[in-house]
């Protein structure tokens, strides 16, 4: 069980074979890594399962190989076109998670680096278009962790800026907080050789190139995503988890977002949030224990809203109307940024 879906294991991975399971979407979700928070989302879980069987349909178009079977009706596994109805189960392969071990105040990878094929690799792959105000980016900037020229600058960048071209980040998945890292760490805690961090790169560059095209036909910008990649067994990459969804990336619409990113902006304005953020600086390993709050369930109708976004935003980006009786896009959107 994660913070916004369940996998159920049908055949477990091993260091000989790949495994099969299903990924039960829930209508949970989760911001700034606290987990599950007080409210589900309407119809949240079938929208994101529909949107990620679309991109993973059009990335087996571009010959890009992933974890994906197929969405489940009625137990049997079926491509996007062959439902009838939306569905919040998704049949994938299932490869090894090699947990690094926490040794003395530091993550030790060893185990995962003399392992041949069939594991997930322990990172999440950013793609970043644009700089929106909330991008953890301005934080590291602000606190000397990153500097301007390794997103291409001269300058300190605005909230908004657009990243040309895009900048291509990574941070660790495995760990209790990510943490982000340079492509030299992640070449060397995964254990990859310099021909498969390339190969990684392009993926994602491949993947940011689709997801943007797909969007713009909706009136949507593509600001920043993310995806997870794995090797078979055969040590061939593959993507994994899921993409192109509003919780893997942020979207904005004539620049109001249309992502997880409403719910953030938000808690951002909570007390809550300033409890998350001074937890962090004192323990990044236990904050959430000694945290001093915790969240307030969304005012109604704004919970409301995000529903209909996540539904509008499946039926439009797949040209299908999957749930009914769903507002205009633009018109939900209107509403929202009076909360936010």
């Amino acid at each position: 069980m994660g913070s916004v879906k369940d996998l159920e294991v049908l055949k477990p991975a091993t260091s000989e074979e790949l495994g099969k399971g299903r990924f039960i979407f829930s209508n949970r979700y989760s911001v700034f890594d606290w987990g599950e928070m007080p409210d589900h989302i309407p119809n949240k879980g079938a929208s994101l399962a529909i949107v990620s069987g679309y991109f993973f349909e059009k990335l087996a178009e571009l010959g890009i190989a992933s974890h994906y079977l197929g969405l489940v009706e009625q137990g049997e596994v079926k491509s996007l076109s062959q439902l009838s109805q939306p569905s919040e189960i998704m049949e994938i392969i299932l490869v090894q998670v090699i947990k690094p071990e926490y040794k003395e105040g530091r993550y030790d990878y060893s185990r995962l680096k003399s392992a041949r094929g069939g594991f997930l690799l322990p990172l999440e792959i950013i793609y970043r278009n644009y700089l929106p105000a909330g991008s953890s980016v301005f934080k590291r900037l602000k606190k000397g962790e990153l500097k301007p020229e390794a997103l291409g600058l001269k300058e300190m960048p605005q909230p908004g800026q657009k990243l040309e071209p895009p900048l291509l980040d990574v941070s660790t998945k495995l760990e209790i907080t990510d943490r982000y890292l340079s492509w030299k760490e992640a070449k060397e805690i995964s254990g990859l050789s310099d021909a498969e961090l390339e190969q990684v790169k392009k993926i994602a560059q491949a993947i940011n190139h689709l997801i943007t095209q797909e969007y713009e036909k909706i009136g949507l910008v593509n600001q920043d995503g993310k995806i997870e990649l794995a090797f078979d067994l055969e040590r061939r990459l593959m993507v994994v988890d899921v993409l192109g969804t509003l919780d893997e990336c942020r979207f904005t619409y004539q620049e109001i977002p249309v992502s997880k990113e409403i719910a953030r902006i938000y808690y951002r304005k909570t007390e809550w949030y300033q409890a998350v953020e001074e937890a962090k600086a004192r323990d990044r390993e236990n904050w959430k224990e000694i945290c001093r709050l915790s969240p307030e369930p969304l005012p109604p109708r704004l919970k409301e809203l995000i529903s209909q976004v996540y539904c509008a935003t499946a039926n439009q980006i797949t040209g299908r109307e999957w749930f009914k009786g769903v507002g205009e896009l633009k018109e939900l959107l209107k509403e929202i940024q009076e909360f936010i």
